[in-house]
């Protein structure tokens, strides 16, 4: 009846061929760059309430029971308010320029009463999208967030 329109009855199949791949692509990327930016706000948040929490000298929140130590309560501060990035990204703490490695924390890396504290953590999102990966350094985002309080005055 209409020739024309027989002939081009395979063309919106052939052009979604060609659009569908680069149109998911994009969406994924997007999807993992907002996962990546909700990773730096919630890392940020649980600095910020570590900082919070290790102003104030307690020890309180160490999942010791016995001998409970500041800089593990601090650390559990942390971990309670990261929705569960922290152990996720592994962060490395760094207070008040000092890096700290796993297994080199002690209590005295908070400071003493009236100091300054300033906590840091890098951590690295590794990026999975073919497409975001290439702008960033050996297929990873690196960030570091951190916070600066003044130690409360704790016996």
């Amino acid at each position: 009846m209409f020739p024309s329109l027989r002939r081009q009855s395979g063309a919106t199949v052939v052009e979604m061929a060609i659009i569908a791949p680069v149109f998911l692509l994009v969406l994924l990327a997007l999807a993992e760059l907002s996962l990546m930016f909700f990773a730096t706000l919630t890392m940020q948040y649980a600095v910020r309430e570590g900082a919070r929490y290790a102003i104030t000298g307690q020890s309180n929140l160490d999942p010791a029971t016995s001998n409970q130590q500041r800089y593990n309560a601090v650390i559990q501060s942390m971990r309670d308010n990261s929705l569960g990035f922290y152990d996720r990204l592994a962060p490395k703490i760094s207070v008040n320029g000092v890096g700290y490695a796993a297994g080199g924390y002690n209590n005295t890396m908070f400071g003493t009463a009236g100091t300054i504290v300033v906590l840091q953590l890098t951590s690295q999102w590794p990026v999975t999208t073919p497409l975001l990966s290439q702008f960033f350094k050996d297929g990873k985002y690196t960030f570091v967030v951190g916070a600066t309080m003044r130690n409360e005055y704790f016996p």
